[in-house]
């Protein structure tokens, strides 16, 4: 299920401020207008390669969660989807019974939503059928980019694509093992989140050791 992704926001004002003034050449959408914590994000994890299954099934999960909605409001609730959702354990998450679900939709940490919530559960069961076919949810994911991350060389923002035949073959797989919320435009979120591409502006200070790194 496709929802709408506004990870990089809109372009700001000429004259909104810009919260981190280093001298560094940042992507755009994060350093404009934002929080201290969405620059952060940006710095010290968009794009970086991940392998750890649990960090893979929090970012499939808060992607889930921003489908609709701003990437900076999934951001400002992290804490609270981390303390819902049982520090993202998919066996945990997996056995949330009828009554700890009702409970979430109480829970003001999150989005009261409760499709996503009940995904979330659905997703977490699926996950851990992949880990078992495959060894690790790692190990089936990276596969759609060739086990390495792809290097893109974007100029400008307007350049990045929402979807690419990647996450159309990842999305569709995935909807094929039952998953929810992983429609091929939050899949592209997801595959950016988690470094299997790379698509910091070559302007941006992250773009080239990010690069170094994938070869």
């Amino acid at each position: 299920m496709a929802g709408k992704v506004t990870r990089k926001p809109a372009a700001a004002p000429r004259d909104a401020q810009q919260l981190v003034d280093d001298g560094r050449t940042r992507c755009p959408w994060s350093n404009v207008g934002m929080s201290a914590a969405y620059v952060r994000y940006h710095d010290e994890e968009w794009g970086v390669p991940v392998h750890d299954d649990r960090v893979i099934f929090e970012f499939l999960l808060l992607e889930g969660a921003q489908a609709g909605l701003s990437w900076s409001t999934i951001l400002n609730k992290r804490a609270g989807y981390r303390e819902a959702f049982d520090g993202f354990d998919p066996e945990r998450v997996a056995r949330f019974d009828k009554r700890r679900r009702e409970r979430l939709l109480k829970f003001e940490g999150i989005v009261r939503n409760r499709l996503k919530v009940e995904s979330a559960v659905t997703n977490a069961r699926c996950f851990l059928a992949v880990q078992e076919e495959f060894g690790s949810f790692d190990r089936y994911a990276w596969q759609f980019v060739g086990g390495r991350p792809r290097v893109n060389r974007w100029g400008e923002l307007r350049e990045v694509p929402a979807r690419t035949a990647e996450s159309d073959a990842f999305s569709k797989d995935l909807q094929r093992r039952g998953f929810k919320f992983v429609g091929s435009t939050i899949i592209y979120a997801h595959m950016q989140a988690t470094g299997m591409v790379n698509d910091h502006l070559v302007s941006c200070f992250r773009h080239a050791p990010l690069a170094r790194t994938a070869r």
